[in-house]
């Protein structure tokens, strides 16, 4: 079956790949990378996908995508993988909803309480109506980013 997506890497991608191989500190996915791209380089072995999947314990779908992602996208997204354009999730809060729970928390807890929970804040949150639903979560990973 013909390949549709053709590696042929510069010598100086040849190279990044090896060094990145050799790298004492790299990260896995990167280095998988970097060895299925010297394996599908025409220059190089030229070895199929079937046998790069099976030398490298993953899937020929896997090899596929490297390969497709170098030739659209270039040497620099096939290496270091695609960025996400935008987050899997839309922000709950904004800049001035997070100020006021920071404000909240460095304020007096309500009678009773030593401290503010951060069940008693998200309670508090919705009580005062700044956003109409939240957990405690969420208010833990607002009040974390500013400490």
């Amino acid at each position: 079956m013909l390949k549709k997506y053709i590696v042929c890497l510069t010598d100086g991608e040849r190279q990044t790949c090896l060094d990145l191989i050799r790298k004492p500190r790299c990260s896995f996915t990167k280095v998988r990378r970097a060895q299925i791209l010297l394996k599908c380089d025409v220059a190089g072995p030229g070895w199929t996908d079937g046998k790069i999947a099976e030398a490298f314990d993953c899937q020929t779908q896997t090899v596929e995508n490297v390969r497709r992602r170098l030739v659209t996208c270039g040497f620099d997204p096939a290496l270091l993988g695609e960025k996400r354009v935008k987050p899997p999730r839309a922000k709950l809060l904004d800049g001035e909803q997070e100020a006021r729970i920071i404000a909240m928390r460095l304020g007096k807890p309500p009678a009773g309480f030593a401290n503010w929970s951060l069940r008693l804040l998200a309670g508090k949150v919705i009580e005062l109506e700044i956003v109409d639903s939240i957990s405690h979560e969420t208010v833990r990973q607002t009040l974390k980013k500013t400490a």
